[in-house]
């Protein structure tokens, strides 16, 4: 690409109370997210993406959305099935050594 062509903007990080107080403005004050993308100077992209997940949260989400919990849930789950599959395998391997030991 040319030098000045296309800036790409530094990725941001954004406080919770900051992010609640954007969906605040969507949700219970009634603006459009891309107002309030442009008020407050972000991309609409992430003001939808904080503002689906709030509604999830408080049961007014899509169908099939999980909302914070279940997504906390749902990692840490995986994370156990890992460990145990991981366990599973060592024992395998552990039994199919000592039954060769004993024939």
């Amino acid at each position: 690409m040319a030098e000045g062509s296309s800036k790409r903007r530094q990725r941001r990080s954004f406080t919770d109370e900051f992010k609640a107080g954007a969906i605040r403005l969507v949700l219970d004050e009634g603006k459009t997210i891309p107002q309030v993308a442009r008020d407050l100077d972000l991309t609409e992209s992430s003001v939808r993406t904080w503002v689906e997940r709030a509604r999830a949260d408080r049961g007014k989400g899509k169908p099939g959305v999980l909302t914070t919990a279940e997504k906390e849930e749902l990692a840490a789950l995986r994370k156990e099935v890992r460990q145990l599959r991981l366990e599973r395998d060592i024992l395998k391997k552990a039994a199919a050594f000592f039954a060769k030991e004993n024939s």
